[in-house]
């Protein structure tokens, strides 16, 4: 039942009229109103706080969020107040627009109509319902089909089981319904509204939770939903609200007694509760799940088929993507597709089989991929289950839909909850307390550069002479690029699943890379004059005159090393945007380090060799040994041909060029990488 008005609102609300955004027999929107009001003389403001005109008592919406305001011309604008989550008319983000009896205006999870001159509030509870209508995914200009129109209802409360074996389209499905990959034909609609045209306000109502876990492991239960909780809601949403809503979502899901878990320790079903945990956080009305018992024993992928009945029970909407048949019967409706992408079932999970003509499941995946040929959709399509559960269940009157053709969508990006500084100060805390809390990363961390500090020393005991310099400096080397890239290099593909969903729901591009070259870059730097110091402090470096070019020479070979480990931290964030997979990193760390020694210049002599001088160019180690031969004044101490190098001259001009082109490596590298992690995000967020 919708909630009592509120005193001095009128309490007989005007029936629900046609609208060019509504299906009134579909949607759940525009049943019941929450409240209605006279539209204001003035303006009436709307947000979260208890002083507002109009309170919405959803952390989605910022304190003061809005203002409806009358024109002396009789007309009604709506403004944002500079809202985090923004505003919306007719799912479309506006600052400032004026508002008619046709138009919807989007807060949070209430929409608010101009009806009879009277402002109505209608909010959704989660009690939506879900039409797709002729989804149509094709690849290759159109020469191989993924989903092949693609109808189906899905009701108030449902929870829907979406099965089929390997190649099915299950995984292109879930991208079209949840609008992160529209299809390329066909509608979604979301209690009557188009999903895809008003997807900027909508998506902030679709809960997505991935096969792969989408928090980090090292932290807590309540850390890791409390820096989401940082991530998700306002920057004016007070710590005890958030704290509030986070414990409310563990005890929802029954994670009370494992909330100071680190989550790498619980089961693997406890950890699937976390992850819809944290899509829970924001109350979606709608919530997806891809592969969420892959991996578990009969009992836990009962145990979460049966938490996903609840979910749906407790008011939601529910689609579970599966390749498990084990619980299909806690569901509501089963969804089948045959290869090729086509229905070959929808309704009721008791009677699948059935129709079918089948006793196991493994029978009916066998027939699937056995007789390809057989039209499976068009046996389902002249079926009395067809008739029942999509037919007649779809069956309404043909409102036109604005933007409903494929080609007139261009969904905008998620407003950020958050500033851009905000979001970096909440990135860079969590990221700290992760690695923090990866015990065997800090023994690496702090190992490394004492190991290959006192490597350099053992070389360097008698000083900086003919035989030695060129070793400790090539040792430094080595050290600076080994610790740096060994940072980095599996950081951004470990979390690439992470960076996926929080990118779909507002985390800005930059903010998340910046939070691991500020992290990463503080490690890194620490580390280099830490080897540094272990490998030259109190050694006499012999250099003529005593003097740097510019500095002491012990400060300026530490920054040279510095420098060097930071741009090496660079090239590992490069390297692990650029591969798909973990495991693959540790050798093209081995790789990294080999071109390193091979191209630094002190092994082989580069210069005027074609192909390879042009190469060393790409190489931070290059400049960085030609830097510390500069403050050495290489050529005098150990003159040579590898030594006869301008870019080694003991002059300021020399010294300053070759640390130039390493800071320019940097950034050529960190656009590389902004580059690359556009690739990893949902369609809609490459832009």
């Amino acid at each position: 039942p919708a909630p009592a008005p509120a005193p001095g609102v009128l309490r007989n609300a005007p029936p629900p009229r046609p609208s060019s955004v509504s299906h009134p027999a579909a949607t759940g929107t525009f049943r019941q109103p929450t409240s209605v009001r006279p539209l204001p003389a003035h303006s009436i403001r709307i947000g979260r706080a208890p002083d507002n005109d109009v309170v919405v008592p959803d952390l989605v919406v910022s304190r003061r969020h809005a203002e409806l305001r009358a024109h002396p011309d009789g007309t009604y604008w709506i403004h944002d107040l500079g809202s985090h989550n923004g505003t919306y008319l007719n799912g479309a983000p506006v600052v400032d627009a004026r508002v008619t009896p046709d138009d919807i205006v989007g807060i949070g999870h209430c929409a608010f109509c101009l009806i009879g001159g009277q402002l109505v509030e209608f909010t959704d509870t989660g009690e939506v319902s879900l039409d797709v209508q002729s989804l149509a995914v094709t690849v290759d200009h159109g020469r191989k089909t993924l989903l092949d129109e693609v109808s189906f209802p899905v009701g108030q409360k449902c929870l829907l089981g979406v099965v089929g074996p390997s190649g099915a389209g299950k995984s292109t499905l879930l991208g079209a319904l949840t609008g992160q990959r529209p299809a390329d034909r066909g509608t979604v609609l979301y209690d009557g509204r188009d999903l895809y045209r008003d997807y900027a306000e909508l998506r902030q109502r679709i809960g997505l939770v991935p096969q792969d876990d989408i928090l980090h492991l090292q932290l807590s239960v309540r850390r890791a939903l409390g820096y989401a909780a940082e991530l998700r809601f306002p920057e004016d949403t007070e710590p005890a609200e958030r704290r509030a809503r986070v414990d409310e979502v563990i005890q929802e899901l029954g994670l009370g007694e494992r909330a100071q878990q680190p989550i790498h320790s619980l089961s693997g079903g406890q950890r699937k509760r976390v992850s819809v945990a944290l899509e829970l956080l924001t109350k979606p009305s709608l919530l997806f799940l891809d592969e969420p018992t892959s991996g578990l024993d009969p009992g836990m992928d009962r145990s979460v088929m049966h938490m996903l009945r609840g979910l749906a029970d407790d008011g939601r909407t529910v689609v579970v993507v599966t390749h498990s048949v084990l619980s299909l019967d806690v569901c509501d409706r089963l969804l089948v597709l045959a290869p090729g992408g086509r229905v070959a079932y929808y309704g009721p999970p008791s009677e699948s089989l059935e129709f079918f003509g089948f006793d196991q499941w493994p029978e009916a995946f066998e027939a699937f991929e056995n007789d390809r040929d057989r039209d499976w959709a068009g046996l389902y399509r002249s079926s009395r289950f067809h008739r029942r559960y999509v037919a007649d269940a779809t069956a309404r009157p043909n409102v036109p839909v604005p933007g409903a053709a494929a080609e007139e969508r261009e969904p905008a990006p998620p407003p950020k909850a958050q500033s851009w500084g905000s979001q970096l100060r909440t990135l860079v805390r969590r990221y700290t307390a992760a690695l923090s809390a990866d015990r065997t990363f800090l023994a690496i961390m702090i190992a490394l550069p004492f190991v290959m500090g006192a490597m350099a020393r053992a070389l360097s005991e008698g000083g900086f002479n003919q035989e030695s310099t060129l070793n400790v400096l090539l040792i430094l080397c080595v050290g600076g690029v080994l610790t740096g890239a060994a940072n980095a290099v599996r950081e951004l593909v470990k979390e690439r699943t992470i960076y996926r969903r929080e990118r779909a729901v507002g985390l800005s591009r930059s903010a998340y890379l910046a939070s691991k070259i500020v992290v990463l870059g503080t490690i890194t730097v620490v580390q280099a004059v830490v080897l540094t110091l272990v490998a030259l402090i109190g050694v006499p470096l012999n250099v003529p005159g005593g003097k740097g070019v510019l500095m002491p020479p012990l400060v300026e070979i530490t920054l040279a090393v510095a420098l060097l480990s930071f741009t090496a931290m660079m090239l590992g964030l490069l390297v692990s945007a650029l591969v798909r997979k973990e495991e693959v990193t540790m050798p093209l760390l081995v790789l990294l380090a080999i071109v390193q020694v091979v191209f630094c210049g002190a092994l082989l002599t580069v210069r005027g060799t074609p192909v390879l001088e042009q190469l060393a160019w790409l190489v931070p180690s290059r400049w960085a040994f030609a830097a510390m031969g500069a403050t050495v004044d290489i050529g005098t101490v150990s003159p040579s041909d590898k030594t006869a190098d301008p870019l080694m001259d003991h002059t300021a001009a020399a010294w300053l060029f070759d640390m130039g082109m390493m800071v320019v490596l940097c950034l050529v590298i960190g656009l590389l990488v902004a580059r690359l992690l556009r690739r990893h995000e949902p369609v809609v967020m490459r832009r």
